[in-house]
């Protein structure tokens, strides 16, 4: 794949930010291989994301930052750009269940998706062999009901020993403390089996039985304070009948799981997703 710069923006709407950009870029020789942009109606905020050939500018990112500076004041930018090429770092955390784990080491392993897995965190060492098939430490934390924050703070250090840039939650059934959620904000990704904010909580497939719901779900989203409540990155459905048993549900819910999980992660990686309070831009 191709070497790109990816530029990422949001900023207050107004005429020319577009054409500064392009300008900017075209003055430096900069391919402008790929252009996103989307005005909010609404809060009245901007946001773009370009992918510049790394090749075509005679200065690395260093050097871009330093001369982009100026037009990021002008316009109040909110703006990043990272390079393609840099692999980011994923923590995985996992209880017992293995299908979402299990689907993003093959991608990885398969090179489907780009990015480094430098570690897995468990609370269960149900898992452990899988992972460490893949050549991938996995580090058992247990959780004691009495006292939490012991294993919480085992894992702050573990994330902050391995220079995360992401921690993905793969079917990690405990509660992050508030903590964690401020440090990471933006940075910590779950999956919750269920079409949210339909069946917030645990068991939500049980819930949907009982509802006799037509249409299960999953839903990726960024990790908040607050349960279940965070951006939404990835959702999908999968129509079910009532010959379906809460058995079956959970099996063909496990399919969508993944697939949502893989798609919000692979966003993610990519720099797709913009944050604008509890919303989500996804290009």
């Amino acid at each position: 794949m191709e070497q790109v710069y990816r530029l990422t923006i949001s900023c207050p709407d107004r005429v020319g930010i577009v054409a500064k950009v392009g300008e900017f870029v075209s003055s430096q020789g900069g391919w402008i291989t790929e252009a996103n942009h989307y005005s909010d109606p609404v809060s009245g905020w901007f946001f773009m994301r370009h992918c510049i050939k790394a090749s075509s500018l005679p200065f690395g990112l260093v050097e871009f930052r330093e001369k982009f500076a100026a037009i990021a004041k002008e316009f109040s930018m909110d703006w990043q750009i990272n390079d393609s090429a840099e692999a980011k770092k994923i923590i995985l955390m996992v209880s017992k269940e293995s299908h979402c784990l299990i689907d993003l080491l093959h991608r990885v392993h398969s090179k489907e998706l780009f990015c480094e897995i430098p570690c897995v965190i468990s609370n269960h060492d149900d898992l452990r062999s899988m992972v460490e098939w893949h050549g991938i430490p996995f580090f058992h934390v247990p959780v004691d009901k009495n006292n939490k924050q012991e294993h919480f703070d085992r894992v702050n250090s573990i994330i902050a020993e391995h220079k995360a840039d992401t921690i993905v939650l793969a079917r990690y059934m405990q509660i992050l403390p508030a903590e964690i959620c401020q440090q990471y904000a933006g940075h910590v990704i779950n999956i919750h089996h269920s079409f949210l904010p339909s069946f917030a909580g645990a068991r939500p497939y049980h819930q949907a039985a009982e509802r006799g719901v037509k249409l299960i779900g999953a839903t990726c989203h960024y990790v908040t304070e607050e349960l279940d409540a965070g951006p939404i990155i990835d959702q999908d459905v999968m129509r079910i009948s009532h010959n379906d048993t809460i058995e079956d549900t959970v099996r063909l819910g496990k399919d969508v799981e993944k697939r949502v999980l893989a798609r919000g992660v692979r966003s993610h990686v990519e720099d797709r997703v913009l944050l604008h309070g509890n919303k989500t831009i996804v290009f």
